[in-house]
């Protein structure tokens, strides 16, 4: 009775789950409508939100209040985080992925329907800073799952590659956000930016139809069928685990910090400079978010070979050397050099860093607090580097844009400190430890069919 389980484990050890590649691509088509939903949101920020809802005689303020509101967004994402961890370590992860994305969806078209500030007043933005918690409260439940979801069915040996698809939803959902900005830029009323929103109402459909058919982690099946489910996954990892998710929050913020910093904060710096080059800048920013799907993809499959600390290593140190060319190529507002600062900035640089953190956070839990941990740490970073855009705004108010260079290398400086105290889970010693497992299985296994 024993060998067909044993069998069955290896095998999924080995090879993976049978579904492992259509649950890659169906979290990543979820993540990407996830990201669409949320990021898109930075965007009209940066371009829109700061007239039709912060108008004020100073455009620097209003530009500073919309990004503000965006970065309220990622206070709900701890919450949204716990919640999902919960839940998604106590009945399995797909009915989280199912009901966040909902949720996403609903808070997504609604913003597309909000009257502005000069029809309702100060009702406006209290409306719109309620609606995006929504956004950060399902984006919070969100990502552990997905990530998780895809880092269990695939094979052990590549887990980072697979872990990666999910995280390249994000560029591909920032990248599709920017084509239909770039499209409802051409409308010169509250459409520019109305139509992104509303149109999120069609990829939720086809992401609902898409997750619907995803099959439960074989990791949390065989957690439950062991009895190893816990009644509060949140409460025991926070009381056993609290040093690891202190050190995912250093190495999220700095990833987090990168992102948003460029793709949103920079975005606005550059427009409020030269306005002439609002869609130079945007194509900017798609180029490198489509150029950032296969580097996310790359970073990941490069730490199944090398370990993660490497990869994130390299991602560290080229974010600390960027943080002052960063802005020495923006600021005369050369469409050329502006694509070099974000292809550098986001394909180069994030993709780096996303690219290796889905495997390397979730090999540092078990299956039955993974969920919640990896969710707790990843979200509680995020509500951190949230506010980075609003944060490098203030500072290049008062300092230039020397203050945003100073935030964006502090940001790497923090992950560098959880970087060196993070465990390498991936080092040469793990890897040889499972191929000789792996590999020991294999020739019992063709002994055993050979002697039957």
């Amino acid at each position: 009775m024993t060998q067909p389980i044993a069998d069955e484990q290896h095998t999924a050890a080995s090879v993976g789950s049978p579904g492992r590649l259509r649950t890659a691509y169906a979290a990543s088509v979820g993540a990407v409508i996830e990201n669409y939903d949320f990021l898109a949101f930075g965007t009209a920020s940066a371009l829109y939100f700061g007239d039709a809802f912060f108008p004020s005689s100073s455009p620097t303020m209003g530009t500073l209040l919309a990004l503000l509101t965006f970065g309220a967004g990622f206070l709900a994402r701890p919450l949204g985080g716990a919640l999902g961890g919960h839940f998604g370590d106590k009945f399995g992860r797909k009915p989280v992925l199912v009901t966040s994305l909902l949720v996403m969806g609903f808070a997504t078209f609604v913003i597309g329907l909000l009257p502005t500030y000069s029809q309702i007043g100060i009702a406006a933005p209290i409306i719109l800073v309620s609606v995006r918690l929504i956004q950060g409260l399902a984006y919070g439940a969100e990502w552990g799952g997905a990530v998780m979801m895809v880092f269990e069915h695939a094979p052990s040996r590549s887990k980072g590659r697979y872990a990666a698809i999910p995280q390249a939803g994000s560029p591909a959902g920032i990248a599709l956000a920017t084509v239909v900005f770039i499209a409802s830029g051409q409308l010169d009323n509250d459409w520019a930016w109305r139509l992104p929103f509303l149109a999120s109402a069609l990829l939720v459909g086809v992401g609902l139809f898409v997750r619907l058919k995803l099959e439960e982690s074989p990791d949390f099946e065989h957690a439950k069928e062991a009895g190893e489910i816990l009644d509060n996954p949140v409460g025991e990892v926070v009381r056993s685990g609290w040093s690891t998710i202190l050190r995912i929050i250093a190495l999220r913020v700095m990833e987090s910090c990168s992102y948003y910093i460029v793709a949103t904060f920079l975005l606005g710096y550059i427009n409020r400079d030269h306005p002439d080059a609002k869609q130079a800048t945007l194509i900017a920013m798609l180029i490198a978010c489509v150029l950032a799907v296969p580097a996310v993809i790359a970073s990941g499959a490069i730490s199944d070979k090398v370990g993660r600390k490497t990869v994130y290593l390299a991602g560290t140190v080229a974010m600390i050397l960027f943080a002052f060319p960063m802005f020495l190529l923006t600021n005369g507002g050369n469409p050329v050099l502006i694509t070099i600062a974000y292809i550098i900035g986001i394909a180069v640089i994030w993709g780096t860093l996303a690219g290796v953190q889905g495997a390397w956070f979730g090999e540092l839990f078990p299956t039955n607090t993974r969920n919640s941990g990896v969710s707790l740490g990843y979200q509680i970073a995020s509500s951190i580097g949230g506010f980075a855009p609003f944060a490098a705004g203030a500072l290049a108010a008062t300092f230039g844009w020397v203050g945003g260079s100073i935030l964006y290398m502090s940001a790497a400086v923090i992950g560098l400190i959880g970087l060196l105290s993070t465990r390498e889970t991936w080092g040469k010693a793990e890897r040889k430890r499972v191929d000789d497992s792996l590999s020991g299985q294999d020739s019992s296994t063709s002994v055993v069919a050979t002697v039957s």
